[in-house]
């Protein structure tokens, strides 16, 4: 045993020694896909740092990555996904409200079905449950008013624990029709870099812009920005008739050299802004691994780019490739802040789903800075629990500060939170609140007397707004039997146990595999794509992969 880890230290060191080369320039690929025609921001790529690096694991303890089917897994796994502290029961007479940020990203869901689809279960970490709901969409009615999208309540009794209700609150976004969506100036940030040289990182890459490119209007524009030992405009703005001299470009790149991908962003915006369209989508879409290695700027200095280019209305879309380095923690900040979605495509079959049927919702905002406020009558419940959002969660003074960005709302997008209630009058013992000597901690005579369980308010921009828009509607206390709720709250809490289950939460109760599918199986509804019948599956693989 003392001869082979000494043999696996070696082993080590030597890996080390090749890095640093490689850092320094032995052995280097300058190619950054193909000859940038515009170097704006760096005319050659500037001598790499060498980076300090630290040997955590012995060879024969470092975990294998997971790869799509014949593909070799990487040697190493650096996949980082953000630790998350499960949102707590929270008494609701000392602490009557919840705000949150709304959410559209995806990518955790298909991030996990790719961990399964390989026979390995998610990391716990990586399985954030309202981008497992939000992944699905569900049959609200569109709105019929003023506002661009509808509200829709329902209560019933929680599948995993039948002492409790569960609140399902949808948000469906207004659709827009193809024809009526206003001229788009898409930037493609395409991260070429040798970590993308894999089948299922660059060539998705590819095929996923040119499905996009194919749905394009004559009066929109694409230009492709690459970054790879340094950032390069490959292709200036192109008005979308010429689909050919697209298609072509992104054909032609190829993947090799580092990544610096700060770099491919200040000129991925910078483009996007010479090529501003009032009124219209501006947007830059960043395909990467994430594994921004190398680059200029730090992760604090990005995120401001961001934050001042979304107030000069470019957005940002994230998708992310691959497996190995994945870098999800850090796509996720930067599509937040830059009030763009985050997906995850793990085959051309997603590629397709977020690049062309749900185009309209990936790259036109409706609404901006979405918040939800819950205010829960204590004299009818008496603690409630809001299923995932927990990076999403403001603070109550939050709600009316419209300096405070919230998540965006693409057009036809639906958007689900579900909330766990005890019902007052539980005998159910929670942890106990500290008496206030300063405060009354009553239940009011105006709570007891109202039928009300609890009022739902909502504040959003319009996209080119900087005045929040108030809603407003209070929600009798009226459950109905869970055999007779709607398809979308069934299937909605079928996928919240699911993700309850991989997480193995605290809070999963009595959710059971078999009664996850039970539940998705009597809720499939109209599922012409075949999402749910594939969700399904997912919960039986994941159960005999010992979930």
């Amino acid at each position: 045993m003392k001869s082979r880890a000494a043999a696996n230290k070696i082993i080590l060191v030597i890996a080390a020694l090749l890095i640093a080369g490689c850092a320094f320039g032995f052995g280097a690929q300058e190619d950054v896909g193909v000859a940038p025609q515009n170097m704006t921001l760096s005319e050659e790529a500037a001598p790499a740092e060498p980076v300090a690096m630290e040997l955590v694991y012995e060879a024969e303890m470092m975990p294998q990555a997971t790869a799509p089917a014949g593909e070799s897994p990487p040697d190493f796994n650096t996949e980082e996904y953000d630790r998350i502290y499960e949102n707590q029961f929270l008494d609701a007479l000392s602490n009557p409200l919840s705000t949150v940020s709304i959410d559209v990203d995806t990518a955790s869901y298909s991030n996990a079905r790719r961990f399964i689809n390989n026979s390995r279960l998610p990391p716990a970490d990586a399985v954030r449950i309202e981008e497992f709901i939000n992944y699905f969409t569900y049959d609200y009615p569109q709105p019929e008013d003023e506002h661009p999208f509808s509200i829709n309540v329902e209560l019933s009794e929680a599948p995993w624990d039948r002492n409790h209700q569960l609140v399902h609150i949808g948000l469906q976004g207004l659709d827009v029709p193809k024809e009526e969506l206003p001229d788009s100036n898409l930037v493609f940030l395409m991260d070429v870099s040798g970590s993308m040289n894999n089948p299922s990182k660059l060539p998705l890459v590819k095929r996923g812009f040119q499905l996009l490119v194919e749905q394009m209007g004559e009066r929109d524009s694409v230009a492709i920005v690459v970054y790879a030992g340094a950032a390069g405009l490959v292709l200036p703005p192109t008005n979308g008739h010429n689909k050919a001299v697209i298609l072509e470009a992104i054909e032609n790149l190829e993947a090799g050299g580092s990544t610096a991908g700060g770099e491919g962003i200040e000129l991925a915006y910078q483009v996007a802004g010479e090529n501003f369209i009032e009124g219209g989508n501006n947007r830059v879409i960043l395909a990467t691994d994430g594994d921004f290695n190398v680059g200029p700027s730090s992760d604090a200095e990005l995120v401001r780019l961001i934050e001042e280019k979304r107030e000069e209305g470019i957005f940002l879309t994230v998708l992310g490739f691959g497996t190995g380095n994945y870098k999800d923690s850090k796509m996720e900040q930067l599509a937040d802040k830059g009030n763009g979605n985050y997906a995850y495509l793990d085959s051309i079959r997603e590629a397709n789903k977020v690049l062309v049927s749900e185009m309209a919702g990936t790259l036109l905002t409706i609404a901006k800075d979405v918040k939800v406020q819950i205010e829960f009558n204590p004299a009818k419940v008496k603690a409630y629990r809001l299923l995932g959002y927990e990076n999403r969660l403001l603070a109550k003074e939050d709600f009316e500060d419209d300096t405070k960005d919230a998540g965006e709302l693409g057009a036809g997008t639906t958007v689900t939170f579900l909330y766990e209630i005890v019902p007052a009058g539980a005998d159910e013992a929670l942890r106990p609140t500290p008496e206030l000597k300063y405060q009354d901690t009553e239940v009011s005579e105006e709570a007891q007397q109202t039928d009300e369980l609890l009022t739902l308010k909502l504040r959003y921009k319009q996209p080119d707004g900087d005045e929040s828009i108030l809603m407003a509607q209070p929600v009798l206390d009226e459950a109905v039997p869970l055999d007779q709720t709607s398809d979308n709250f069934r299937f909605s809490a079928a996928v919240a146990g699911f993700g309850m289950l991989l997480r193995d939460s605290a809070f999963k109760g009595d959710a059971t595999y078999e009664s996850v599918r039970e539940l998705a199986r009597s809720a499939t509804g109209d599922d012409e794509a075949g999402y749910r019948l594939e969700f399904l599956q997912l919960v039986e693989t994941a159960e005999l992969l010992g979930g």
